[in-house]
């Protein structure tokens, strides 16, 4: 291999060996990154000496980003979705003329989509890479907080809430059934606060004494108010009011929506579901929040690998593409980052969902309704008929579901969905004892990937954790990986809950090889299957988290608590 270009140039400046120059290019080949990127990534190349070398090899300006405030940055002009996609960052605008930061001068794709974004000419600026990604995140930050940040008790009254109907969509004249104000300012306190801090549910739960109000926060629940039990039957009555339920119906389950209208342009809807319990209904309302779809791949938590086996699966023609674990680990998200991925024009996606949680424009989205006979093999059915080339199936819950889809899958089509099992090679014989034909499973399914969500470490205040060295071999981790390895502890402070903040997936992702095909058909169970995966290099769940406790993302705590041996 002939090194030219930037290879060249750092090689030619003394920064890397030509040998490691030829083999980080064959890397970064591999695992379809950038070769700036993949530098950085590896740790082989400060992201400064980097972009000197850049600077001079293409004669390109190198832009300080200490130089700039991020309250100054025209951010407006780009959307979000393109700064993370491209990792580009426009800088300041002169006339018609726009400047943006990138990490690489060749990529003339970023330019030219923020050209026809924009509709100004643009610019190109070195920056370093280390900077450039801590000022988007912190942008990408501020845009998601900025709705919220600024409102305090008296700014309720500006907040709008509506009723979404599933069949006519009637709004339900927001406060107009407000006859009590501590309730209505109460339930608009909660929703409101339950955003603030990033949660994922909130549990309005009566009990004989007392009444309380919990948000799942990062996966777990944490009690946040506890409001007199005589106003119990009242804020049930308010929520079930706002979801355009029937408050006289206390005796079984009801389902509703609710839009909460923040500002003109934003707004966010909950999932509503009332439970008749001893004494009261209890209401759980989940939070729909349509931009974790468009989080993009890299923010998943994916290891390079996986990544690559992940794209690689959705790219192509046919197959399926399948995304097992519990409730609540992240499946959806997955899946519809996959989808935010395919959703060009030329490309026919429908989905079939119970309940449709993330809204995407270009996508055709049926919600499932057990009562009018709308199951998950109907609307397949229906869509085998509607000319598409990706199919999204909430979840396979049966043999017929299950046949649909594969027979969608062997006619063209590239068919995603879920499946409630606790490893990937738990998966294939779960399919199996549902009946589907070994060979269908292993001609068929392309990959399956099993996830958990652990929560994250608060960079702010993590603390590396004193463990002896028999206790971490006894955990998972190797010889070779205790001679550099730091794990950290959950400390906390006023910038996280519980010395956590955010949360971070963990992955087993399984391409079926011929191998595993060849196990499935000759009756292998999910042991043989993991055996082979193990051979094959796929790490499961346990080395997955043992990784990410490695790479000082979360702790051993919190793996322990989400894997098992």
């Amino acid at each position: 291999m002939k090194l030219t270009g930037l290879p060249y140039l750092i090689v030619s400046n003394g920064l890397l060996s030509e040998d490691k120059m030829k083999e980080a290019v064959k890397n970064a080949e591999k695992e379809a990154q950038p070769l700036v990127d993949w530098l950085v990534s590896a740790s082989w190349l400060d992201s400064s000496a980097l972009s000197k070398v850049q600077s001079i090899a293409f004669g390109s300006p190198l832009f300080d980003l200490n130089a700039i405030s991020v309250h100054s940055l025209p951010s407006d002009t780009i959307d979000v979705k393109l700064m993370r996609k491209h990792r580009v960052l426009p800088l300041f605008q002169r006339g018609n003329r726009l400047f943006v930061g990138l990490t690489d001068s060749t990529n003339l794709k970023a330019l030219e989509e923020v050209r026809f974004q924009t509709g100004h000419s643009v610019e190109g600026l070195l920056v370093e890479s280390s900077k450039l990604d801590n000022l988007i995140d912190k942008i990408i930050e501020d845009k998601e907080n900025e709705s919220l940040s600024d409102f305090d008790d008296a700014d309720l009254d500006n907040i709008d809430l509506d009723a979404i109907d599933e069949d006519e969509q009637n709004d339900v004249g927001g406060d107009n059934s407000a006859d009590d104000a501590p309730v209505v300012k109460f339930v608009k306190k909660m929703l409101v606060d339950a955003i603030r801090k990033g949660a994922s549910d909130l549990h309005f739960e009566p009990y004989e004494r007392k009444y309380r109000v919990r948000f799942r926060i990062d996966g777990m629940l944490h009690e946040v108010a506890s409001p007199p039990i005589q106003l119990a039957n009242r804020i049930s009555a308010r929520l079930k009011v706002l979801s355009g339920l029937d408050i006289s119906e206390r005796r079984v389950p009801q389902d509703g929506r609710v839009k909460l209208k923040i500002s003109k342009t934003k707004a966010i809807d909950f999932r509503v579901n009332t439970l008749p319990t001893l004494f009261g209904e209890k209401i759980v309302m989940r939070i729909l929040d349509p931009t974790s779809a468009q989080i993009g791949v890299d923010a998943l938590g994916f290891e390079a690998r996986q990544k690559k086996d992940f794209m690689n699966a959705i790219q192509k023609p046919q197959g399926m593409v399948l995304v097992t674990g519990p409730t609540g680990s992240g499946k959806t998200v997955t899946l519809y980052t996959g989808v935010n991925i395919l959703n060009e024009e030329h490309i026919n996606i429908s989905t079939a969902e119970d309940p449709v949680e993330i809204n995407l424009e270009g996508i055709n989205q049926v919600n499932v309704n057990l009562k009018a006979g709308l199951t998950f093999a109907s609307a397949l059915r229906a869509f085998l008929r509607q000319d598409p080339d990706i199919v999204l199936v909430g979840e396979i819950r049966d043999l017929e579901t299950a046949e649909i889809g594969i027979k969608a899958a062997q006619t063209g089509h590239l068919v995603l969905s879920t499946l409630h099992t606790n490893s990937a090679p738990e998966t294939l014989t779960r399919l199996v004892n549902m009946g589907v034909a070994p060979f269908n499973i292993a001609t068929t399914v392309n990959l399956v990937v099993a996830q958990r969500l652990a929560r994250r470490l608060c960079e702010h205040c993590k603390k590396p954790a004193d463990l002896p060295k028999e206790a971490l071999l006894e955990e998972g981790f190797t010889e070779e990986e205790l001679s550099d390895l730091t794990i950290y502890d959950p400390i906390g402070c006023d910038k996280c809950t519980m010395g956590y903040k955010g949360r971070v997936g963990v992955f087993q992702v399984m391409p079926i090889s011929e191998a595993t095909g060849r196990i499935i058909m000759e009756g292998g169970n999910a042991i043989d299957i993991a055996d082979q995966a193990e051979k094959e290099g796929v790490p499961n769940l346990r080395r997955a988290g043992l990784n990410k406790v490695k790479a000082g993302l979360t702790s051993l705590a919190e793996i322990n608590r989400i894997t098992q041996d």
